[in-house]
């Protein structure tokens, strides 16, 4: 049964004043869930498997299906019917909240994320960290001036395959890496789904419009389609660029580009969308040029290449190999990349830094890393122009 707006707060105001800052270690860990949608359910699971003595104790989701489904997931999983709300300052209201789980639309992200951390909760965010660059410089200085540990939802930083990799770059395996090429592309209108279903009083819609940030009266396409529209993401740049170009701060040990050209746009999905269905960006950072592809429009795979002055490092398919150098010491005979042992999950390592107050793998920094990459790509995209930044000042240029 949903809470009223008066008894949902009373009943967090008299809850026990513990939060996440003072976990000790083994007590449980109390989590809310701030959208409970295809990346929520994942969240959901994730917390199950990460053994970390976690429980979920509130559900916060604008549309009532998703909200009750999860709440009924929750109450079976762990044996007590979590509190559910449309809106998330209530559950950031609630003191017996150590961490959030956030997995609502790309643009809600960073001031999400502000607003928790400002109550004294520890966030795991969903990728991108943002898609507004405003949005992101405001959340990356609102972290770094709070006590709170917060994990960034970019999980190849713990994958044990992507972790190999990383130690061989860096340990120069391949000679200095000076051109990067990524690829991804699908055959299919991804992220249309179905709306019809969809009715107006089973959805928050004032919630979801974020503050005046989406205009207009319900709409049942814009809450199933999000990333499909201007005024919830930045597109591509968003929705998958961050996935990669992550691997490039992180590689290279270089956290922001230098400079950013993109084009793309709508060339075979003419449904409506505002975001491209066909897109390159170039990402130089200092001495390397990182390029990244994707496409809606034909399903030719991945490709993940890093090409260095000994050799090659084909990611996608963990091999090392020669190709490509005749340096003296260059990789002599192809060989497979081993993958880094005893990984815990990236949720597992978000729950074991809250006890420990350590900095978790995908830290703010890296979040706002990939933040500036994507919005710098974005900002090429829609002006037609390179972009910069000056990560002296923190602002694009």
């Amino acid at each position: 049964m949903n809470t009223t707006r008066r008894g949902f707060l009373a009943a967090a105001a008299a809850s026990p004043a513990l939060n996440a800052a003072q976990n000790p270690p083994g007590d449980r860990i109390r989590l809310a869930m701030i959208g409970a949608g295809g990346r929520g359910r994942d969240h959901f699971n994730e917390v199950r498997r990460a053994n970390e003595n976690a429980q979920i104790v509130a559900v916060c989701d604008v549309w009532k299906v998703n909200r009750e489904a999860m709440a009924a997931n929750v109450e079976k999983a762990f044996g007590a019917a979590p509190r559910q709300t449309t809106r998330y300052q209530e559950v950031l209201a609630m003191k017996d909240v150590d961490a959030v789980l956030i997995a609502t639309p790309d643009m809600t992200h960073p001031k999400i994320l502000a607003d928790a951390v400002a109550a004294g909760k520890d966030v795991y965010v969903e990728k991108p960290f943002a898609v507004d660059f405003a949005d992101a410089k405001m959340a990356y200085l609102a972290v770094k001036k709070s006590k709170q540990v917060v994990q960034v939802g970019t999980q190849r930083r713990s994958d044990p395959g992507m972790m190999g990799v990383a130690k061989a770059i860096q340990s120069g395996a391949i000679g200095k890496v000076t051109r990067v090429s990524m690829e991804y592309h699908f055959q299919e209108p991804r992220w249309r789904r179905d709306h019809h279903m969809v009715k107006a009083e089973d959805v928050d819609w004032e919630a979801f419009q974020f503050g005046g940030r989406i205009k207009g009266p319900f709409d049942a396409r814009k809450l199933r389609e999000w990333q499909l529209f201007r005024e919830t993401t930045n597109g591509i740049s968003g929705l998958w660029l961050c996935h990669l170009i992550d691997l490039a701060a992180w590689y290279l040990n270089d956290p922001y580009p230098r400079h950013v050209v993109t084009l793309g746009g709508v060339y075979l999905w003419k449904d409506g969308r505002e975001t491209s269905d066909v897109y390159q960006t170039m990402v130089e950072y200092k001495d390397c040029l990182v390029t990244f592809a994707m496409s809606l429009t034909n399903s030719a795979g991945g490709r993940n290449l890093w090409f260095g002055a000994k050799g090659t490092i084909d990611a996608e398919a963990l091999k090392i190999s020669g190709d490509g150098s005749r340096d003296p010491d260059r990789v002599m005979q192809a060989a497979p990349i081993e993958k880094v042992a005893g990984v815990e999950s990236h949720m597992a390592n978000f729950l074991r830094c809250v006890r420990s107050r350590q900095t978790p793998r995908a830290s703010v920094e890296a979040g706002f890393s990939h933040a500036v990459a994507g919005c710098m790509a974005a900002t090429a995209l829609e002006t037609g122009r390179r972009v910069g930044f000056d990560p002296v000042k923190l602002e694009l240029v």
